[in-house]
């Protein structure tokens, strides 16, 4: 795999920022008085994993280097969040499909408590919908379990200091879907004619629940179709799903 380059300087340094848990000033440094500056606290990092033993393998690789601290592990989103509001990391790794609580909403909880977390996905899963799910959530950035040791600890030095870092494979899917054309939100009311397609109602049993004619339901799934790049009713309802739009 290429390299990540973290974004936001032209470089690829690491900018130190003001969030409260991260961007320490480096050692050896002097104040204006010449004291020399107190030694940086290592980055603190919690893993969430639902497999114990990449959770034991993120844990060495991290801990290999002195600027890092793993504070504690999780098997999943809700353990995670129990986890971090006990004990704010700098850095959480998130993996996303996981038992109980999935990435995605394990990182809108975290950021509803603590909108300055800052949440690195770390997956084997760079999908369309996983990537874009999981970065409209709020996500600071989003690795594959394949990058490089060196590169996972630069990505999680500059996820610390604010910025956002992708993986290359990443970065082509974003642009992709940036480049599509905008397609808009589903209305309210799409919405309500998708959630009881989902539930198994037929057209007709839609047009009674919601107080309308059939064709007008016919109406609103040619819109979501359109608006989901999608052909038909079991497809609509599967990717509705893929973007939460049920949540």
């Amino acid at each position: 795999m290429s390299g990540i380059t973290p974004s936001g300087h032209p470089h690829g340094g690491i900018t130190p920022s003001g969030h409260p848990h991260g961007g320490s000033t480096p050692s050896g440094n002097l104040h204006d008085g010449g004291a020399p500056r107190p030694a940086a606290a290592p980055i603190r990092i919690l893993i969430v994993d639902d497999h114990p033993v990449v959770r034991d393998g993120l844990r060495g690789v991290l801990e290999r280097d002195p600027d890092f601290t793993v504070i504690g592990e999780a098997g999943d989103g809700a353990e995670a969040v129990e986890l971090y509001e006990r004990q704010p990391a700098d850095v959480v790794l998130m993996d996303l499909r996981m038992p109980r609580m999935g990435g995605v909403e394990a990182i809108k909880r975290l950021l509803r408590g603590d909108p300055e977390a800052r949440i690195l996905v770390l997956t084997t899963y760079d999908t369309d919908s996983d990537v874009m799910g999981a970065l409209a959530a709020g996500a600071t950035g989003y690795l594959l379990k394949d990058t490089p040791r060196e590169e996972l600890t630069r990505a999680v030095r500059s996820a610390s200091s604010g910025q956002s870092v992708l993986s290359p494979a990443v970065t082509g899917r974003v642009l992709g879907q940036v480049r599509k054309p905008t397609q808009g939100p589903l209305s309210d009311r799409e919405l309500q004619v998708l959630r009881l397609i989902a539930d198994g109602a037929t057209n007709r049993q839609a047009a009674a629940a919601l107080f309308i004619s059939q064709a007008t339901v016919k109406t609103h799934l040619l819109h979501v179709y359109e608006k989901l790049g999608v052909k038909d009713r079991a497809a609509a309802v599967s990717e509705a799903h893929k973007r939460h739009l049920f949540q």
